[in-house]
């Protein structure tokens, strides 16, 4: 049986949960649709599913039930892979250790230090850690604006760019990517950035598959930038959406969700 975690965000015009339940439903596939916070990890039978999390709320209490629950069930995506992309630190760490080309990355508390990467680099971006939908995302380029911010520092180098890349991932193949372009800082679709299909290239591909492999996700949005005529990564996300992909994204997570049923 296939289960499924709703994303919190959906929205009436942008919901990715129903995307992907009709698709089942076309294909006549039986699922439940359950929530966490009405789920007591140690008061319940829910054994031997397939539990795809659409999204979570990035709390304790969501991400404690999943982890318990993928103790009996083959969680999409695992609770591990889900929680490293919500954090930068954690994505970070995990594609520098894999050896993917990602911006140089500062993190710590320490003012001096981030004086020393700021000084180093002449601008940097800071980053929220746990941020989303690149809110809160800024260029540094004075001591001064660094010191308006509260620690902990998560600082990268800043890659001057005028669009990006999502790749989006299934299992083992990149199946769909957008580019992102806009005027601002972040070329996310959520700050005015406007989308449109693109080719997936070879190296795009292969960078896009390494890194969701090295977070840990089944599926995920991969964000690239151009450094010269090659790639960087950016950031994973492990409950993205497909805005402006014009791969049948929903059928094919559908598709992914039934064969792990089986």
């Amino acid at each position: 049986m296939i289960s499924i975690i709703p994303k919190p965000t959906d929205t009436p015009d942008d919901n990715s949960t129903k995307m992907v339940l009709d698709e089942l439903n076309k294909m006549e596939v039986p699922f439940r649709v359950r929530y966490l916070e009405s789920i007591d990890p140690f008061d319940t039978a829910i054994e031997n599913e397939t539990i795809w999390a659409c999204g979570i709320r990035q709390n304790g209490q969501n991400f404690e039930v999943l982890n318990a629950l993928a103790l009996s069930n083959r969680v999409v995506n695992p609770p591990e892979g889900i929680v490293t992309c919500a954090s930068k630190v954690a994505t970070s760490a995990r594609l520098v250790r894999a050896g993917i080309e990602t911006p140089v990355t500062f993190f710590g508390e320490a003012r001096a230090l981030a004086h020393d990467f700021l000084d180093h680099w002449g601008q940097v971006i800071y980053k929220p850690v746990y941020g989303f939908d690149g809110n809160g995302i800024v260029l540094i380029s004075e001591k001064e604006e660094l010191d308006a911010i509260e620690p902990p520092f998560y600082l990268q180098e800043y890659i001057p760019s005028v669009r990006d890349f999502r790749v989006f991932v299934i299992e083992d193949e990149a199946v769909g990517a957008i580019m992102r372009q806009s005027n601002s800082l972040t070329h996310n679709i959520h700050q005015g950035g406007c989308g449109q299909a693109v080719s997936v290239d070879d190296e795009m591909a292969d960078l896009a598959i390494q890194s969701a492999k090295a977070v840990g996700v089944d599926y995920g949005g991969v964000d690239l930038i151009e450094r010269g005529s090659e790639y960087t990564v950016l950031e994973v996300n492990g409950t993205p959406n497909w805005h402006c992909m014009t791969a049948p994204i929903p059928r094919l997570l559908a598709e992914f969700l039934i064969e792990c049923d089986f």
